[in-house]
């Protein structure tokens, strides 16, 4: 996605004279949407609505807190430069993305040494099944803010996508370990009684043949 009509947003912040948590606060915030820090308390947003809105409530919960804080939309006026920031923002994207990659082969080891044990279970898949979710949530967050599509994004999809793959295929060894499926019953040749039903006229196993009654005429 590119956001580069949208203009930019210079947020400067300080938390002197507020609680301790507050910095903490701002500091997670900022994070989590990505900021690039041009400097000590002075970062750089695109001005997306979302971004937007979410430096509105930053800068109230900052001034409720104690603190000051402003925000100020802009725009380069040099190409080249925006193209420079744009080119800091998705390095730092890719940086994060490549934290999954480093990762994710953890648990492709995971499940083909536990495969290798004999160990192909419910217990095992429930575990797996949550450092997946960990991945989709991480993966998830990253994309939020990745506003320019980092190179990266793409084999980080397909990494998360390929062990969600390998989870499926654990989950099948697992089933077919604890709940096999009964064997099927060998087909009966043709002409042959079906189970459970005599011939005519042949006694059942465990059962007396029927004494007939001898029926008056007319």
């Amino acid at each position: 996605m590119t956001e580069e009509s949208c203009g930019w947003l210079v947020v400067s912040v300080s938390t002197a004279g507020g609680a301790a948590s507050l910095r903490v606060q701002v500091w997670r915030k900022l994070r989590s949407l990505g900021a690039l820090y041009l400097q000590q308390s002075v970062c750089l947003l695109p001005a997306t609505d979302a971004v937007t809105r979410e430096m509105r409530r930053l800068v109230d919960r900052v001034v409720r807190g104690g603190g000051t804080a402003r925000v100020l939309h802009m725009r380069f006026s040099d190409p080249a430069e925006e193209r420079a920031v744009i080119g800091e923002f998705n390095a730092a994207r890719d940086d994060e993305y490549a934290e999954i990659l480093g990762r994710l082969p953890d648990l492709h080891r995971e499940l083909e040494t536990e495969r290798a044990r004999g160990r192909a279970t419910y217990v095992e898949v429930e575990e797996s099944e949550a450092d997946l979710a960990r991945f989709h949530t991480w993966l998830a967050k990253i994309e939020a803010r990745d506003y320019f599509a980092a190179p990266a994004g793409d084999a980080a999809r397909a990494a998360v996508a390929e062990a969600a793959g390998a989870l499926a295929s654990f989950e099948q060894a697992a089933l077919s370990f604890e709940a096999p499926e009964a064997p099927e019953a060998p087909e009966a040749p043709a002409g042959a009684p079906e189970a459970g039903v005599a011939e005519a006229g042949a006694p059942v196993a465990g059962r007396e043949p029927p004494r007939l009654r001898a029926v008056d005429g007319p």
